[in-house]
């Protein structure tokens, strides 16, 4: 008995027998390039990861240098203050003219 639309049993025109293998071929080939751009995001995650903490640890570090380096100049500055209050302006100019040809110095050299 025939059924109808199937013919004979040989393959028609419009009938692909392999059909389901090549979408599973084009669905593994895709299943892997996933695969593989998943794992290039994961190994860049991680060094982005890697990256922050160094940049963190840097941070910290410059803060800790920067807030001895501010402590070194409020104390500077203070010495400052006590010297121009007293009696002693005459070495207080002495010293900002040497301070004054100090920087012109070094900028002359620099340049």
């Amino acid at each position: 008995m025939r059924r109808a639309g199937l013919g004979d049993g040989a393959p028609t025109e419009n009938y692909v027998p392999s059909g389901y293998s090549v979408y599973e071929e084009e669905n593994d080939k895709l299943t892997d390039s996933l695969k593989a751009k998943v794992n290039a995001l994961k190994t860049l995650s991680i060094d982005i990861g890697t990256e922050v903490k160094f940049q963190n640890t840097f941070l910290g570090q410059m803060d800790t240098d920067f807030e001895s380096t501010g402590g070194l100049l409020g104390a500077t500055m203070g010495r400052l203050k006590r010297l121009s209050r007293g009696s002693q302006t005459k070495l207080f100019c002495y010293l900002m003219l040497f301070v004054l040809f100090v920087v012109f110095v070094l900028y002359w050299i620099i340049r």
